[in-house]
């Protein structure tokens, strides 16, 4: 498959999901330039032009310029992300809410609901604290009051319950995930601007032509690191023994393995690691407590303390989502069913064992991979000195990452369009000849 482009938009169902994850990115990139009520956009600007390396930036970089704008879409997706987690985090202590996990689509869609009755709650306590932060600008406000506290906090409400609906509608009826998406074209935004400002810093002088080239060599590295990691896995083989199926004919038996990827969770271990270091520095930004404070100013971006936290976070949810996404037991219960075994491992209970164990061992050096790559951007910047692209890397992994898992998603819905459509000529042409397939 050459070019699957033209491929994927001559199928109509497919031609529908990719027009409409585009319409609501096109409807996201609307709202992200329509300013709050009641804000002096110029005295916004002349405060958040600092916040490039801060944890204020990098907050601004997943809500695609929303929150340094101070738009209706200033919260982004990351309330519901943050909920997404809690709640993730929450099957593991609590028995009641893992119960809901394995009830199937019922439990699923209680689960859902109560991820989306916490998002709005978060949205409620974010948009206050911003709505607070914006007050304590001087200038930032044309008419500060309790007014313009109440509107704030409404808009930004309703944006970021917004924002949630758009992306579930895209994971429902689009193409990918659409959380993963939302801060794909976030990410998006930022890079003409971060270009821009690299190119501003050649010509002006203050980086030269060999830290540029040092840039797109990092840039070249990670895109090859992650391509190479997502393409990684462990190949377990299976033997599928010969069976008697119809009328006495035999199906003879087969070789084949499970493909247990070195990165089973995607670039979603960064997502959420980004998610909870930004807490200290977001809470230290929008209120004087001096406990945040503290901590923001240990886990400044860059420093040791944050490389530490950040790599630990990586390694950790790279090990809880891939537990979340991949069930040994029911991989070994499903071999089990269909007959087929690993040879030399007992079906059953101790397949699972092995699966598990093999698992575990494939996303170590994963995990300990992605936080690498994550984290050395910050080293070789700071080296060099290239401050106008220091986000560079987490956000090249998370654009990257996601741009592969859809184009596999594509192609995956693509093969199976054609498997059905193979199938039904099969139907078809066996009919005709008097038997029933």
């Amino acid at each position: 498959m050459a070019n699957p482009i033209p491929t994927l938009l001559r199928v109509p169902e497919l031609k529908r999901k990719i027009l409409f994850t585009l319409l609501m990115m096109l409807i996201y990139r609307l709202g992200s330039h329509i300013t709050v009520p009641g804000i002096n956009v110029g005295a916004l600007q002349a405060f958040t032009g600092q916040m490039d390396q801060t944890f204020l930036g990098i907050y601004d970089m997943f809500v695609g310029g929303g929150l340094s704008r101070a738009t209706i879409f200033a919260l982004g997706i990351m309330p519901y992300i943050s909920a997404s987690i809690m709640f993730q985090l929450l099957a593991a202590v609590f028995p009641t809410v893992e119960k809901l996990q394995k009830e199937g689509e019922e439990g699923r869609k209680k689960l859902t609901q109560w991820t989306r009755y916490t998002t709005v709650l978060l949205c409620l306590v974010q948009s206050y604290a911003y709505a607070s932060f914006l007050l304590n600008l001087p200038g930032a406000v044309t008419n500060p009051g309790l007014g313009f506290v109440s509107t704030t906090v409404v808009v930004l409400t309703v944006g970021g319950v917004f924002i949630m609906w758009m992306g579930e509608q895209i994971t429902e009826r689009g193409l990918g995930n659409g959380m993963s998406l939302m801060i794909f074209f976030s990410i998006i935004q930022g890079f003409p601007a971060a270009v821009g400002r690299t190119w501003e810093s050649l010509s002006g002088g203050q980086i030269g032509l060999f830290e540029v080239v040092a840039l797109l060599a990092v840039v070249v590295g990670i895109t090859a690191g992650v391509v190479a990691m997502t393409m990684a896995a462990r190949k377990i083989p299976i033997q599928i023994p010969r069976k008697v199926v119809g009328r006495g004919r035999i199906r003879e038996g087969q070789k084949s393995f499970i493909p247990l990827k070195v990165n089973s969770a995607g670039v979603m271990p960064i997502i959420f690691a980004q998610s909870f270091i930004v807490v200290p520095g977001t809470i230290a930004a929008f209120s004087s407590v001096g406990l945040f404070q503290d901590l923001a100013a240990i886990f400044q971006p860059g420093s040791l303390a944050y490389s530490i936290a950040y790599a630990a976070l990586i390694i950790f949810f790279a090990y809880f989502y891939t537990a979340i996404i991949f069930n040994p037991a029911d991989l070994a219960q499903n071999l089990k069913k269909q007959g087929a075994f690993i040879p030399g491992v007992k079906p059953g209970t101790r397949t699972a064992q092995y699966i598990d164990r093999i698992l575990t061992r494939v996303t170590l050096p994963g995990s300990i991979y992605l936080a690498l790559i994550a984290l050395l951007p910050f080293w070789i910047f700071d080296i060099f000195d290239i401050q106008t692209f220091l986000f560079g890397g987490t956000s090249l992994l998370i654009v990257v990452g996601v741009g592969l898992d859809t184009v596999q998603q594509a192609q995956q819905d693509l093969l199976l369009r054609r498997y059905d459509g193979f199938m039904k000529k099969g139907r078809v042409k066996m009919r005709g000849r008097g038997r029933y397939m």
